[in-house]
């Protein structure tokens, strides 16, 4: 039978022999996707289609009027957070509309603080997340004749 050789320095010269592995290749974090500037032009063929106010449109997107002003004056470009916000907002009112016919019809309804299992809606509820995924879903409820 063989012996089996050890990994051991060798005496005469002090080498010891080491296995060659190749070393790992890290690789940076893939960047993400550069989004197209949301300016206000595009936000104006959104709020054209809503009855907003500017006050209301203001609350919703958690910025002053002046901002939107400002906006307005330079067509300016908005934040992210608040790009995104403005399209949840048309998502929501263009659901809105399939239920109502009409987005008057849904600004109608979710002003006059409509009620629902988890309890009751306002137009408050167009500022957070959760409140606009209570109002999508109470849409949904009554599309599918679920009323309460």
């Amino acid at each position: 039978m063989k012996k089996k050789e050890k990994n051991i320095p060798h005496k005469a010269t002090g080498l010891v022999s080491k296995v060659q592995e190749p070393s790992p290749v890290y690789r940076s974090v893939k960047a993400l996707p550069h989004v197209k500037d949301f300016t206000y032009s595009e936000f104006k063929k959104i709020a054209d289609k809503i009855p907003f106010t500017q006050s209301e449109w203001a609350a919703i997107l958690h910025i002053s009027e002046r901002t939107l002003q400002r906006y307005a004056k330079s067509n300016g470009v908005f934040a992210p957070i608040n790009a995104e916000r403005a399209q949840q907002i048309a998502h929501v009112v263009a659901e809105g509309k399939r239920t109502f016919g009409k987005p008057e019809m849904f600004y109608q309804w979710i002003k006059s603080n409509p009620f629902m299992l988890e309890g009751a809606l306002s137009f408050e509820s167009l500022t957070t997340a959760y409140g606009i995924q209570m109002i999508l879903t109470q849409l949904a409820r009554i599309q599918h004749g679920i009323l309460a």
